[in-house]
């Protein structure tokens, strides 16, 4: 049987690091987290890292990697994570990494993330491939982790050219025009282990976004008004919600149908650990997907203490940070310590 204390998780101070941290101590692992300067002081005020690894940038992330080996420390991946480090430097850490780095590039690249989920048979908007093609309102994203930023909506070509002119050259060039679907933003945070070979559900939220939101507490008189005042959508929070039970044996059942299309994409091991489905639930109850985050999303930080479904589960508070650190444990303790990392 291997022994858990020969290893300690580490990640980077920032996303989703504070749950990742204590999930890891709760679980009997000594943690690490890299820190810039002013990112330290958190860390420090909460106590979840044993051990805080200052760095200037994280340009510089590789100077820490031998420290990181010499410590036999698993690096958590999270939304800040790959932001900061882009996929190609992920690709090619060599300290030990929780998950399937392939999934990475599938994650980020539109076109590739819109074959997996099509592939998994789940309801996708329409995309459009230029805006002459625009007849309906749409929302305008951008590749890659940003959060939101930067995402606009558009009711036609004309609308589009306009608001398209404010971004710079390599964001002119690479984004996507997605149909904009009425309903709830759903977030389903998922889990799949491949030591127990289940998808768990873990919970779900809906984002807080600005301005977005603040502008729906204003009269659409008083919006007629704000006449340069265009929607954002840069998430500032996370929301829980408790979804209808009718609901959970549709949601179990695309994470099931994600996890086995994920094995066929990206064969042989698919995705493994946390990962989120964003929706829009409409009125007619279909779920639409417009996005997959292959990695623990900021949406499970209210359930530091576990979810109502975890609860379910678990007889132990059990947050995705903490069930990342449980499957690390489980495959320590069993021998298969190679099917979670990389």
């Amino acid at each position: 049987m291997g022994e858990v204390n020969k290893y300690k998780i580490a990640t980077i101070g920032s996303h989703s690091a504070l749950q990742i941290l204590k999930g890891a101590k709760d679980e009997g692992f000594g943690t690490i987290v890299i820190c810039t300067p002013k990112t330290a002081k958190v860390y420090q005020e909460f106590g979840v890292a044993d051990q805080i690894i200052n760095i200037d940038s994280y340009d510089n992330y590789e100077t820490i990697e031998p420290e990181l080996i010499k410590q036999n420390a698993i690096v958590i991946p999270h939304g800040s994570f790959v932001a900061y480090l882009g996929n190609d430097r992920c690709e090619n850490l060599k300290a030990h990494y929780y998950g399937n780095k392939s999934v990475l590039r599938w994650e980020a690249n539109r076109d590739l993330e819109r074959q997996w989920l099509t592939k998994a048979s789940l309801k996708l908007p329409k995309i459009f491939n230029s805006p002459k093609e625009i007849d309906c309102s749409v929302i305008v994203k951008f590749h890659g982790a940003r959060g939101g930023k930067g995402y606009f909506i558009a009711n036609s070509e004309n609308d589009f050219n306009e608001k398209i002119k404010n971004y710079t050259k390599e964001e002119r060039e690479d984004h996507v025009i997605q149909e904009y679907i009425i309903g709830v933003p759903i977030y389903i945070h998922y889990f799949y282990s491949p030591i127990t070979n289940k998808v768990e559900i873990m919970g779900f939220d809906k984002r807080y976004e600005s301005n977005v939101d603040s502008l729906g507490r204003i009269s659409a008189r008083d919006q007629i008004a704000l006449k340069k005042v265009d929607p954002s959508y840069v998430i500032v929070g996370n929301i829980p919600i408790v979804l209808r039970e009718s609901f959970l044996p549709q949601v179990l059942q695309m994470g099931e149908d994600v996890i086995k299309a994920s094995k066929q994409v990206i064969p042989p091991h698919g995705l493994f650990g946390p990962f989120c489905l964003e929706c829009i639930l409409t009125p007619e109850k279909e779920f639409f997907v417009f996005e997959i985050s292959a990695r623990i999303v900021a949406g499970t930080n209210p359930y530091i203490e576990g979810s109502p479904y975890t609860a379910l589960k678990y007889d132990k508070p059990m947050s995705t940070g903490r069930r990342i650190a449980l499957d690390i444990k489980q495959a320590i303790e069993t021998e298969q310590i190679e099917k979670v990392l990389q």
